[in-house]
């Protein structure tokens, strides 16, 4: 059986008297009369052994027969070899061309066989995109796109805007069509594609910048042609369910938005008329779908411009007060926070909570966000304005008591708050004054929620009775007073972010929730937001990527490192926002304010040496400098004072400000040697430099540079693609 010529009879063995492979006992059996002695089988019982074989194979496989398409030939063993010489040539030659056509098809087909394969991840695809040439395996990949994951997009998008800003035309055209798409869905994916295609086109010459691809998609993204098909805004901010579109083109769409929705909220298009204090409006209306938003986040800008210019921290912490108190009055809106996980609508900025965060030249600051949370931006409604109760200074007796107020009343009595855009005076002297006179009362009249009596009987100026406070806001005030442990910061005009910090973030939410109008919604969530102006926070964008990167590296290693990345914002070349850590203080203000060693802090959080507290603080401590001594030594990260390093509730170390990296430092003097820092305090943290701990931090540190040299080309290709014309 088969298409070998059968061997010799003696070929068994010298013994003979054994069976050939594959008899089986069956009628192919082999007779044996004596040694060396090979009886044949008749050609007929052999040709009808073969043709059971085959009719069982045929069962086995199905109708299709042999698998592969073999084809199986009978052939007795008593043929002679030469008779079929010919003919197995012709088979030979023909079964070698078929193989060799085979074998270049398959050559032909491997890359697609790689594309079309589960190994292949949204990492290769970028990689694809970048090294090809081939502009039909660029487009392939292109449309590839599509099959992804939104969140694993999401995450190359500075590189796949970058490489349509700086590369050739073919690679445009195949991220161009995923990126139209993406923003016809979802209005924070094209609020951050227009941030960073400005951003990433700001280094071109301003002649080239103008007719860039880069600033032609912006300019498309910030159109109104990019909103969801069939769905058009009503007037009041409502979404029908299948509004037929109106077909007007952008510059001929009018947009009226009812007047308690334009004057409460952030509704912009009343004030970007074009005038001579506001030249920048290139159109008379700025359409609706990202107006308010982009307004929210250069009031928010201009807010740290103008702190800038103020010398003391004292100055700028009572200036950033006042602004967010006329902020409150554009508020809720339909704007959010792009560094959220979840989709929702800003309704406050309880600016008391504001601090101003350490900075030599500039002033950063450091703001809570009471937000609502909603299953669908687009769809949902912007939340209805709630007054605060809290008592204060104002003009008219009658705008006191709002409660009960219709959304034109209320629109009526905001109508005096003015709108105002980018421009450096976007808050009138006069409205500064006003609320910095209104400050004191509202501080010592700290009360969260007076009642409608209470209201009434202060209202009356010449009464004489006694003021009501709610049960709430003395329940809060003893619970501060018990919560209040040894290891709380005291206050410091220099370092006024020091105790905002150090509240544990729980409480902080529960404290400012009783203080909310709008803490008894379900919905309400807190969350908060470093801004910070005259910084590029490019190189910290891709610094969050890199450690990203090599968290899943790790992760998927399996290796026990510990890093917080922290989202970036990237806003323009020189602002944006960013996420801060949660219950975490820096090395210098614990020092300052506890004037302990770090080993000694560390007994006054967590209690004794041997305690389970102290030993699992000191286990993530170590884990956590290991993954950013690796970070450091793999980035070459500069800058590492004590501010730029903190430490979390749970004794993780966090680094933060990735300004200076791959080879760059303050002033370009280079005096920072160490390719990571490890103090003699970290090392004692550990337990020395003959205890198990710092054994352990050695292990990981091996560990996790071989895994990271393993999976070093999904770090080395997101830096390189950022080259392209940085």
């Amino acid at each position: 059986l088969g298409k070998s010529p059968p061997e010799p009879a003696n070929s068994q063995g010298s013994g003979g008297g054994g069976r050939r492979p594959g008899g089986g006992g069956s009628s192919l059996s082999v007779i044996t009369e004596g040694v060396g002695e090979l009886a044949l089988i008749d050609p007929e019982v052999a040709k009808k052994a073969c043709e059971e074989v085959l009719e069982k194979v045929k069962q086995l496989h199905g109708a299709d027969g042999i698998p592969n398409g073999e084809s199986c030939q009978i052939r007795c063993l008593d043929d002679p070899p030469g008779s079929r010489i010919q003919e197995e040539e012709e088979e030979n030659s023909s079964a070698a061309r078929t193989a060799r056509k085979r074998q270049n098809q398959a050559k032909q087909s491997w890359l697609l066989r790689l594309f079309e394969s589960k190994l292949f991840d949204i990492s290769m695809a970028i990689s694809y995109l970048y090294n090809s040439k081939e502009p039909g395996v660029q487009a392939y990949i292109g449309n590839r796109l599509f099959c992804f994951r939104n969140e694993e997009v999401d995450f190359y998008l500075p590189q796949l805007l970058n490489m349509y800003i700086h590369m050739d035309e073919d690679v445009g055209d195949a991220i161009k069509p995923y990126i139209v798409h993406r923003c016809r869905q979802s209005v924070d994916f094209s609020l951050q594609c227009a941030l960073l295609l400005g951003a990433y086109s700001s280094d071109m010459h301003i002649s080239t910048q103008r007719h860039s691809r880069g600033t032609k998609l912006r300019r498309l993204i910030l159109s109104d042609e990019l909103k969801p098909a069939g769905r058009r805004r009503e007037p009041g901010g409502a979404v029908p369910g299948a509004a037929p579109d109106t077909g007007l083109s952008p510059s001929k769409r009018t947009h009226q938005r009812s007047k308690s929705d334009a004057t409460v909220s952030i509704s912009l298009s009343s004030n970007l008329k074009r005038t001579a204090s506001n030249p920048k409006v290139e159109s008379e209306e700025e359409p609706v779908r990202l107006a308010p938003e982009r307004e929210f986040i250069k009031s928010l800008m201009a807010i740290g411009k103008r702190l800038a210019t103020l010398p003391t921290k004292e100055q700028k912490t009572q200036r950033l007060i006042s602004e967010l108190s006329l902020l409150n009055h554009k508020l809720p809106a339909r704007a959010w926070l792009p560094t959220a996980g979840f989709e929702h609508h800003v309704v406050r900025v309880p600016h008391s909570q504001a601090v101003v965060l350490n900075s030599k030249d500039k002033a950063p600051y450091l703001i809570y966000v009471e937000v609502l949370e909603c299953d669908n931006f687009d769809t949902a409604n912007v939340p209805a304005r709630i007054p605060e109760n809290r008592i204060r200074s104002t003009r008219s007796a009658e705008n006191l008591p709002e409660c009960g107020m219709g959304p034109e009343q209320r629109a009526g009595s905001f109508s005096t708050v003015p709108n105002y855009d980018n421009d450096d005076e976007a808050w009138s002297v006069d409205d500064i004054v006003e609320l910095q006179v209104e400050l004191p009362e509202m501080h010592t009249n700290s009360c969260d929620n007076i009642s409608q009596f209470s209201v009434d009987s202060i209202t009356s100026q010449e009464s004489r009775e006694p003021v009501f406070i709610a049960a709430g806001d003395i329940r809060r005030r003893l619970s501060e007073q018990l919560a209040h442990t040894p290891t709380s910061f005291r206050r410091d005009p220099e370092d006024p972010s020091a105790v905002a910090l150090k509240e544990p973030w729980q409480e902080k939410v529960r404290r400012i929730r009783e203080a909310s109008p709008y803490g008894h919604l379900p919905s309400w969530r807190l969350l908060s937001v470093i801004v910070k102006c005259g910084d590029d926070l490019r190189q910290e964008l891709l610094a969050f990527q890199v450690l990203k990167q090599l968290q899943s590296i790790w992760e998927q290693e399996r290796v026990p490192l510990w890093i917080k990345p922290y989202k970036i914002l990237v806003i323009s070349a020189d602002s944006g926002m960013i996420e801060p850590v949660l219950n975490a203080v820096s090395l210098h203000q614990i020092k300052k304010q506890s004037q302990l060693a770090l080993l000694d802090y560390f007994l006054q959080e967590h209690g004794a040496c041997t305690s389970e507290s102290f030993l699992s603080a000191q286990r993530n401590f170590v884990r956590s400098c290991a993954g950013y001594c690796l970070v450091c030594y793999l980035l070459q990260v500069k800058d590492r004072h004590n501010g730029n390093i903190l430490l979390d509730a749970d004794g993780h170390i966090i680094h933060i400000d990735f300004g200076f990296i791959l080879s760059s430092s303050p002033r370009n003097l280079g005096f920072e040697t160490s390719a990571f820092k490890l103090t003699t305090e970290f090392v004692d943290v550990m337990g020395g430099l003959d205890g198990d701990m710092f054994n352990y931090y050695k292990m990981l540190m091996l560990q996790g540079l071989i895994a990271a040299r393993k999976h070093m080309d999904r770090v080395v290709q997101m830096v390189e693609i950022m080259q392209q014309g940085a």
